[in-house]
């Protein structure tokens, strides 16, 4: 059945010339079929933006928050594996589903997911209307507490999977170079390839990662990945902390996505921040990633931001290393590009129609000004802003209320996991 609306007296964000328009946004059968430019006549203070894209997360920790914290990564990583271990179906079903809302809360329409077990995150993904990137993750063989071998099971799960849902997309991820061998990142690079899909990593995250593995192999990670043809324009690599100048260019030679997760490494304290600078300067496609609720242990994308942005500012003396628009192509534009979906976090016609809804009345931006909008939402904004949420044409959130269905979801889950775990 074609479903078509049309939203009016809008300032709508172009993201092809970086500023707000007065107008409509029409929406016809998912898409955005239409972007009309017309004149302001009253106090118009709705903005309407690309949702935000999240792209690195493992959602279904949301149980485990506040239960990790305050351990560098090392014994976070210790910790999590023996949580994993003791898992079941039903406990990765409704943590998903809680963890889906909080993305829904803070106007995520889109997530990329490095977990095991995606058949049953994807359960939760469909029943809660979200797009979704869901690789699962591998390692070696020997180290898992997987059934079976992870590649294997990644490249089942992206059969069976492949095109059920318009906006659910299987894919594969590797845990890092500290459990996977060359074998291991080959295999899964492969299965990328094989299906065109998204290779999601952790990359060069700590120090202690780095020269671990440069001891081990005489190489640093990026090196090593690079000298076997294992960066490409499908890698979704988070974290990106340590990286000398040669990685760098190599990162933006083969067009690699960097997810920046600035709040998790702080919180774990990594000591350091990426070079965002430098890799932008060389041409590294940067997005903005929450981690888990774990590691974050918050999934407020914007607080995400705007910590990193000012962290990086900080760090390097200079107010102006980073400026407010760049950081918002990071929440929309830029992950939509890691996505390789023609045109997601953009607002223009052919677009998936995935869009938030902005109060400029809201008290954290008091601004009805088109003009230093972006810099409200980057720096300012609470996500309490936004009275609409749009995933595919289909309101997620209307009028500052979320759709009864994903209410009754998260209430029913959010009761399963009380009981179950006393959470």
């Amino acid at each position: 059945m074609e479903t078509s609306k049309t939203i009016e007296d809008v300032y709508y964000y172009d993201t092809s010339l970086n500023r707000f328009i007065h107008g409509s946004v029409k929406i016809q059968n998912g898409i955005i079929a239409g972007v009309e430019e017309t004149q302001n006549s009253g106090d118009c203070s709705r903005f309407l933006i690309p949702g935000f894209i999240n792209t690195h997360s493992h959602i279904a920790m949301s149980r485990f928050r506040g239960r990790l914290d305050d351990v560098n990564l090392e014994k976070f990583l210790e910790k999590t594996f023996k949580l994993d271990s003791e898992r079941t179906k039903d406990d990765i079903f409704h943590s998903t589903i809680c963890g889906i809302y909080e993305l829904l809360s803070n106007g995520i329409t889109s997530f990329f997911d490095l977990y095991y077990d995606e058949d049953i995150i994807w359960d939760a993904c469909n029943k809660m209307d979200i797009r979704s990137f869901l690789s699962w993750n591998t390692l070696d063989r020997e180290i898992t507490t997987q059934k079976g071998d992870p590649v294997d099971n990644a490249e089942s799960f992206i059969r069976e999977y492949n095109g059920k849902s318009s906006i659910i997309y299987p894919s594969i991820g590797i845990q890092g170079v500290y459990v996977a061998s060359l074998d291991t990142m080959r295999a899964a690079n492969n299965v990328s390839k094989k299906f065109d899909t998204v290779l999601h990593m952790h990359l060069s995250e700590t120090r202690k990662e780095v020269y671990e593995f440069l001891d081990k192999t005489g190489k640093r990670p990026v090196e090593f990945l690079s000298d076997n043809d294992l960066l490409s324009k499908r890698l979704n690599a988070a974290h990106c902390v340590w990286l000398n100048d040669h990685e760098i260019k190599a990162l933006g030679k083969n067009e690699v996505n960097v997810s920046w997760n600035s709040e998790s490494n702080l919180k774990l304290g990594t000591g350091g921040f990426p070079p965002v600078p430098e890799l932008m300067n060389n041409g590294v496609n940067i997005t903005i990633g929450t981690d888990s609720n774990g590691s974050n242990n918050s999934l407020n994308i914007l607080e995400t931001a705007k910590t990193g942005t000012i962290s990086i500012k900080n760090g390097r003396w200079d107010a102006g290393i980073l400026n407010a628009t760049d950081v918002f192509r990071m929440l929309t534009v830029n992950g939509g590009r890691a996505s390789h979906i023609p045109y997601l976090g953009e607002i223009k016609i052919g677009a998936p129609a995935d869009f938030n809804i902005i109060d400029g009345n809201h008290f954290s931006l008091q601004s009805s000004d088109p003009d230093v909008m972006i810099n409200q939402i980057v720096y300012s904004m609470n996500p309490a802003a936004i009275t609409d949420t749009v995933i595919n044409g289909k309101y997620i959130k209307k009028d500052g209320k979320m759709n009864l269905d994903i209410e009754n979801n998260y209430r029913e889950s959010l009761r399963f996991l009380k009981a179950a775990f006393k959470v």
